[in-house]
């Protein structure tokens, strides 16, 4: 089996053995996907539930900027050549020049979503409506286990299901209509006229939502209390060195580090990712100046360093119960609806469930993951497993990120094929970051 680095002839419905099967298909495993495309020889088939390829359906707010570049696409950093890059989206949907007389500063969250939805339409390794169910070793072999009663073969898999979303163990018993998770947030309508709401979460979704509330032209709600655990409502870092972190030499370095230095790093680069963008902070503070000073209304609580402790039904609305941090006091708010901005947590795809007394596993319960995306276990030595969105620990920040999406993409296939299908290289380096050289001593390292 030799991969050839060009386009693939037409998809032939695949007999016997597929050489990898994906478990879901978001943008990560729909950058493998469309990379795979041009490698001839590989057998892959991509499943997903959904009937459709969606991406952050309940947060697609039209005036919402990509956090990242969009030269950070499924393909370009690796293969710029590629017929499925943004840039010829751009080209065949006849809007090139006028993105380009923009000079937009970033692309939209639903225009880079609608291009994800034009590369899905173009592969036919994507399999939508199909749910995996189970994945189990049989023999040489894994044997994937469908809701519907199919079955297929795979000698590797790579588990892209996405990351969970996360709920304060305080809100579980209250997740309902008047209490969700922002991830649903457009997905279903709501009426908030009136209403006390209250956003816990002081991230970029956070502002999205409470901007959202604040400029509704009809059912605004009557009070928002925005409460995030967070010291400040910072916004995000950013910059030419800040996204330095976001290199391949980066994670390079990273990977060499111990333990305490990997949750030093990051615990220190939290703001690298999870910041609110600028446009969006000023847009957001314009608002709430203009409410409060010059027409007098007290339509919001700006309510940093409170953590969420408790929250109990009272008269159909809620009671929250907040400890000030780092005074320790307790505070109390009154809500009528409660909106979870508590981001998501990566999580072993259910369908794993069978072979997970077989992986290694961190002190998070999470699979160990090699420097290619491989899940440590205790498999045969030709069957693979690659984890995506689960590699926090091993691979730093830029894990859940889409700013290295492309290049994990192609370590990932060099990987199953035992090739260099791609160059990954890193290349020189703009920052010399810190690095654990092999049986080194505090001296070993001399001044450059």
């Amino acid at each position: 089996m030799t991969p050839v680095l060009e386009m693939r002839p037409p998809a032939a419905a695949p007999k016997g053995v597929l050489d990898v099967a994906g478990v879901g298909v978001g943008p990560f495993n729909l950058s493998i996907a469309a990379l795979l495309d041009h490698v001839q020889g590989i057998e892959a088939r991509f499943f997903e539930k959904k009937q459709k390829f969606a991406w952050h359906q309940g947060l697609m707010f039209p005036g919402s900027i990509l956090q990242t570049s969009f030269l950070k696409d499924l393909v370009t950093p690796v293969l710029p050549t590629s017929p499925h890059s943004f840039t010829a989206f751009l080209v065949e949907k006849k809007r090139f020049y006028d993105f380009l007389s923009g000079r937009f500063t970033g692309v939209t969250r639903m225009e880079f979503n609608e291009y994800l939805q034009w590369v899905s339409g173009r592969l036919e390794s994507l399999v939508f409506g199909e749910e995996a169910s189970a994945v189990r070793l049989d023999g040489n072999r894994l044997r994937l286990e469908f809701a519907g009663g199919r079955t297929e073969l795979t000698r590797n898999l790579i588990a892209g299901a996405g990351m969970m979303p996360f709920f304060p163990p305080c809100t579980a018993p209250h997740v309902g209509p008047d209490c969700f998770h922002a991830g649903t947030y457009l997905s279903h309508p709501r009426s908030f006229a009136g209403k006390r709401v209250a956003v816990i979460g002081g991230g970029q979704t956070g502002a999205e939502i409470v901007l959202d509330l604040l400029t509704r032209s009809e059912g605004a709600p009557a009070h928002v209390s925005w409460i995030s655990n967070l010291a400040r409502f910072s916004p995000l870092e950013e910059g030419g060195f800040v996204d330095q972190v976001f290199t391949p030499g980066y994670v390079s370095a990273y990977q060499t580090l111990n333990d305490d230095a990997r949750r030093s790093e990051i615990s220190g680069q939290k703001l690298a990712s999870d910041g609110i963008t600028p446009i969006t902070v000023d847009t957001l503070f314009a608002e709430i100046y203009r409410r409060r000073h010059l027409m007098g209304e007290n339509c919001i609580s700006l309510l940093p360093g409170r953590n969420l402790e408790a929250m109990d039904r009272q008269n159909g609305s809620f009671l929250l119960r907040t400890r000030a941090l780092p005074s320790g006091g307790d505070e109390f708010y009154n809500a009528d609806i409660v909106i979870l901005a508590t981001g998501a947590r990566p999580a072993l795809p259910a369908c794993l469930e069978p072979l997970r007394s077989r992986m290694d596993l961190d002190a998070n319960g999470l699979p160990v993951l090699d420097a290619s995306y491989r899940i440590q276990w205790d498999g045969p030595a030709g069957v693979s497993l690659f984890g995506l969105n689960l590699g926090l620990s091993s691979h730093g920040i830029v894990d859940p990120q889409m700013s290295l999406m492309a290049w994990r993409s192609a370590v990932i296939i060099n990987a199953l094929t035992g090739q260099d299908v791609f160059d990954v290289s890193a290349g020189p380096e703009l920052v010399d970051w810190p690095k654990r050289l092999p049986d080194e001593t505090p001296m070993t390292r001399a001044a450059s």
